[in-house]
């Protein structure tokens, strides 16, 4: 049996590198720094973002059993900033770069599975521009594998 996508990339420890490394690359970037440069962000937005990620990509569900939040709050908190089509594409890219910054396997497949996830996660998390929109309540974390969304 396969292993999911989260025990593939090395667990936690490599959960915490990927959100550190993509944070690193999202301040360094000119357009991007900017909503990750924010004074009201969590302190432990790194941490928070590790195991979003990691619940999402196949392992422990320590972002909602922790109640750091919900699917629906979580992408409400990114609605309402207006057409982001530039600002997801270089999240994107800033993610696939974080993902060799972090020493994550270079495996294509384990890497086109990654990319595919967070392409469609941008979809999701910008798909409510305008701040009159919300998402709709009870959305659940999504669940990533090697095939795509479970």
């Amino acid at each position: 049996m396969r292993p999911t996508l989260y025990e593939f990339a090395g667990g936690e420890p490599a959960f915490l590198a990927l959100a550190a490394a993509h944070h690193a690359r999202c301040l360094a970037d000119p357009e991007l720094n900017h909503p990750f440069s924010h004074p009201g962000q969590h302190p432990q937005h790194v941490e928070r973002l590790a195991a979003y990620w990691a619940e999402v990509l196949g392992g422990p569900p320590l972002y909602s059993r922790e109640r750091h939040g919900d699917q629906t709050g979580l992408i409400a908190m990114h609605s309402g900033n207006g057409e982001m089509t530039d600002l997801a594409r270089r999240f994107v890219e800033c993610f696939v770069l974080a993902a060799d910054d972090a020493g994550l396997p270079t495996d294509p497949e384990f890497r086109a599975a990654l990319r595919a996830y967070m392409e469609w996660a941008v979809v999701e998390f910008t798909a409510y521009p305008d701040h009159d929109t919300r998402p709709p309540d009870g959305l659940a974390v999504p669940h990533w594998s090697w095939d795509g969304l479970r």
